[in-house]
C-alpha cells in the first residue's frame, strides 16, 4: 500500500506520524471519506470544500486544496482497486502534549483502502447519549470520534450497523457516520443542520435529486416512520430494516426505493456533482 504523507507517497510501513502529533494526543484534525470506483473518487470537489470547513471551524490553518488533490490522485493511482475507501486526514501537527498546538505546520495523510458495498437493508439502533448541537465542533467532520466508536460498538452488541442519537433537545440528530432520513406520510424529511448534525455530501445529494424536506424531528418520529434510511459516502442510500425492536417489513420502502434508484443513476452520470 502506497500512502501519502506530507508531500509524497510513502510505503505503508514507512508512513510514520509523530507520536506528539496533535491528532494523536488530543484528536486535534479533520477529515473526509471519499469512495472510489475504479480507481475514480465521487463528489471530491465537495468533500474538499467540506475538509477546508472543518479545518476553518478548527481554527486549523486552510488546506491547500490543490496539494490535497494531487495527493488524492496519486495515493488512487498507486493503489488500484475496483472498490475503495478514500480517507483524507488533516491534523494540527506536531505539537506539545495537551491541549496548546505548536508551532508545525499541519499534518496531511491521505490512503486508501478496499471497501465491500453495503446491502440495501441493514439495522440501526438508538443510543441514550446525544449530540451537542451547541458544541464547539458541532457540525465539523473532526477525529475526535471516541463518542462514535462507543455508540457504534452499543450497536454491533445488538447485531445492528449504525446508531442513531438524539440532540440535547430530544430531536433526531445523525449516526456515528450517517444522516437519516424518515418518511412520514409519503414525505420525505431528515433533521436540519441546526439540529447538530454533519452537512453530510450524500445527504445533500439526496435532498438535491431526490427532494425531501429538513424538519425539526422528536425522536420517537422513529416509532411513526413508514420508510427510516441512512446515507453516507459509502452507504449511499441504505434502508433500515429493523429499528431496535421495530422491523419496517417493506424495507426498502417506495419512497426509499425511488432515492435509492436517482441517487444510483445520478451518481453514475455525474462522478464529481
Amino acid at each position: 500500500m502506497k500512502i501519502w504523507l506530507d508531500g509524497g507517497l510513502r510505503d505503508a510501513h514507512s508512513a510514520n506520524v509523530s507520536v506528539l502529533d496533535h491528532g494523536l494526543t488530543v484528536g486535534d484534525g479533520v477529515f473526509e471519506t471519499v469512495k472510489t470506483t475504479d480507481g475514480t473518487p465521487f463528489a471530491l470537489t465537495r468533500h474538499l470544500r467540506r475538509l477546508a470547513s472543518s479545518a476553518r471551524g478548527l481554527g486549523l490553518p486552510e488546506p491547500d486544496l490543490d496539494e490535497v488533490r494531487r495527493a488524492c490522485d496519486a495515493v488512487v493511482a498507486a493503489n488500484p482497486m475496483p472498490y475503495g475507501r478514500l480517507r483524507i486526514t488533516y491534523t494540527g501537527g506536531l505539537s506539545p502534549l495537551g491541549s496548546d498546538r505548536g508551532q508545525a505546520k499541519p499534518t496531511l495523510v491521505v490512503a486508501l483502502g478496499e471497501a465491500t458495498r453495503r446491502p440495501d437493508t441493514t439495522s440501526v439502533v438508538t443510543v441514550p447519549w446525544t449530540r451537542n448541537e451547541r458544541g464547539a465542533i458541532a457540525g465539523l467532520k473532526t477525529t475526535s470520534y471516541a463518542e462514535n466508536v462507543v455508540a457504534l460498538a452499543r450497536a454491533r452488541q445488538q447485531a445492528a450497523t449504525e446508531a442513531l442519537f438524539p440532540n440535547t433537545h430530544g430531536q433526531l440528530c445523525e449516526g456515528t457516520g450517517t444522516n437519516v432520513f424518515v418518511v412520514l406520510d409519503g414525505e420525505l424529511h431528515t433533521p436540519p443542520l441546526s439540529s447538530g448534525c454533519l452537512a453530510g455530501i450524500t445527504r445533500a445529494l439526496v435532498l438535491e435529486w431526490a427532494g425531501g424536506r429538513e424538519t425539526e424531528l422528536p425522536m420517537d418520529v422513529l416509532e411513526r416512520a413508514d420508510e427510516i434510511f441512512v446515507t453516507s459516502s459509502l452507504r449511499d442510500v441504505q434502508a433500515v430494516a429493523r429499528l431496535d425492536g421495530r422491523t419496517l417489513p417493506t424495507a426498502p420502502g417506495p419512497v426509499t426505493g425511488k432515492a435509492m434508484r436517482v441517487f444510483e443513476e445520478r451518481s453514475a452520470a455525474d462522478i464529481d456533482p
